[in-house]
């Protein structure tokens, strides 16, 4: 049996592919919810993930959060690869479809995104972050897209600052209103928009 931490083949097909020079091949695949949760679970619950706000979520719970997403034609979640280990959760919003459209004005072809880097236990990769958060933007653009949008935790200093030297523009802080819908529960929170508009 595979272990919620063993790097597992995705189950759904790639739906973007990119070599990277310094880091590697970077792959994104559709999360699937039933095949992908433990490993998403055994990420989240770490201290190290406390802003993504999941650290107390049940295995059962998380499933069901990404079987939510997995149900909607506004939010998408990915798995991202590394030469084939998992690197990344990531996903993509249409903000108007988001509470983050009662903090700003949205625009047209603007997107939002959230992204968590796996748990490494091997040694610093010079540059590693960046280099990965710059495939994932290419692939977040290349869908027709003309601007990004992050919304990261207003105090995620760490977050805010790998935006910045990915080329993103700071943006007032807001806070997010509360969620609290049968199906998900998001409580308010601090934030600080940071824009990225597609190179022309």
């Amino acid at each position: 049996m595979t272990s919620p931490t063993t790097p597992a083949a995705p189950t759904r097909p790639a739906v973007f592919t990119r070599h990277v020079d310094g880091l590697g091949t970077v792959t994104v695949s559709p999360l699937d919810p039933a095949a992908d949760s433990p490993l998403v679970h055994s990420w989240v619950t770490q201290e190290r993930a406390r802003f993504w706000g999941m650290r107390e979520a049940s295995l059962e719970l998380v499933r069901e959060i990404y079987e939510d997403v997995d149900r909607r034609t506004t939010h998408h979640a990915f798995l991202v690869r590394l030469d084939g280990t998992p690197a990344a959760l990531f996903q993509t919003y249409d903000p108007a479809e988001d509470r983050i459209s009662e903090c700003y004005e949205v625009q047209p072809g603007d997107i939002g995104i959230h992204l968590m880097l796996a748990p490494s236990d091997g040694p610093a990769v010079p540059g590693y972050s960046g280099k990965l958060l710059g495939a994932l933007t290419e692939f977040t653009l290349s869908g027709g897209k003309t601007r990004i949008v992050g919304e990261p935790d207003a105090s995620n200093t760490k977050a805010i600052a790998r935006l910045r030297r990915t080329g993103f523009e700071l943006g007032p802080e807001v806070e997010l209103p509360e969620i609290d819908l049968p199906e998900v529960y998001l409580p308010a929170k601090q934030a600080r928009l940071c824009f990225l508009n597609a190179q022309r």
